[in-house]
């Protein structure tokens, strides 16, 4: 569970007019162009296309960052001076804390150093990602977190929580119900608005200890036949994903509700909970259970598809979020 990439100046920011014309002009720029998804393109807009492109020179120094003309003279007339404005800053601050007792921050003097690179190109989320298809990802500021599978192709805005997984069976359990009540129930905030963040509810999420191939099987069939009818849904009636969601608020019978219904079920049916059993009773039992097995030393089940089934069939299919 990641947060996304922090391009940090709006001259990495290409619209996506500019950044096919570059690429078509210069193929070799399609090494460091790549899609941008923010949250709003995700659940916002009917298409969940990117609506713009990134600017990413990630381990590559200035001399072959440079290389790259035309992309690196904007970052250098755009994000070079702020930078060293902010850096100038920072030292000022520093200079006044000195005696004081107090730390300074070098966030931006760091900044400068590769001024050319984005604030946080989140190496470990793009290394994990470079042997995957697709992952999973939702808004990091949501009521309801609303999961989507994403191309690789693609890359995360810091906007997005990323969940370098691409089966399945991790959407379904991810997209429940049950998930969403342990969201509700742990989530931070920025001002009054709901925060999906890895510390306070990945982290601490207890995964189903003891799947049976069926039973996980039987999550990813209902996690595949809600994307698909969401898609349907969405396309039939020109909604947004966020517009869908908000239509399930009301009361009364609805063809989503129906799938989420099938889905819980199937999540349920994994970690032995029984019928009307209230979920965050469960699942902080089975937090406190794992802590102690852990604290044991003694082997416990991580977040997503259980190892033994990762060869199994059925369990990956190829829908996604495509440039």
């Amino acid at each position: 569970c990641h947060q996304g990439q922090t391009h940090g100046h709006k001259s990495f920011l290409i619209s996506v007019g500019e950044a096919k014309s570059l690429i078509r002009d210069n193929p070799s720029y399609r090494d460091v162009l790549r899609p941008f998804l923010i949250s709003n393109d995700l659940v916002g807009k009917h298409t969940s296309k990117p609506s713009r492109y990134v600017i990413d020179f990630s381990g590559k120094d200035q001399l072959q960052a440079a290389k790259y003309d035309q992309l690196f003279k904007r970052i250098q007339a755009g994000a070079l001076p702020a930078r060293q404005a902010a850096a100038a800053k920072e030292t000022e601050r520093n200079e006044e804390l000195e005696g004081s007792g107090k730390r300074g921050n070098q966030h931006h003097a760091n900044f400068l150093k590769r001024w050319w690179q984005m604030s946080y190109a989140r190496g470990e989320l793009m290394e994990e990602l470079c042997g995957l298809k697709r992952y999973v990802a939702c808004g990091r500021v949501t009521k309801r977190p609303i999961f989507d599978f994403v191309s690789t192709e693609i890359s995360p805005n810091d906007a997005l929580t990323v969940f370098t997984h691409e089966d399945d069976y991790t959407f379904g359990v991810l997209q429940s119900t049950i998930h969403w009540k342990w969201f509700d129930a742990r989530c931070s905030t920025i001002k009054s608005d709901p925060r999906y963040t890895s510390n306070t509810v990945f982290d601490s999420f207890p995964w189903p200890q003891a799947p049976t191939l069926k039973q996980v099987q039987s999550v990813a069939a209902a996690a595949v036949e809600l994307r698909k009818l969401r898609r349907e849904l969405c396309s039939e009636h020109s909604l947004t994903l966020r517009e869908l969601y908000r239509s399930i608020e009301l009361p009364g019978e609805h063809p989503l509700k129906t799938a989420t219904a099938k889905l819980d079920q199937a999540v349920g049916a994994v970690y032995g909970m029984k019928a009307n059993e209230d979920v965050l009773a469960f699942l902080l039992a089975l937090n406190h259970n794992l802590a102690h097995e852990e604290a044991a030393g003694n082997a416990i089940q991580g977040p997503g598809l259980p190892s033994q089934f990762s060869d199994s069939p059925g369990l990956v299919s190829g829908d996604c979020l495509k440039p």
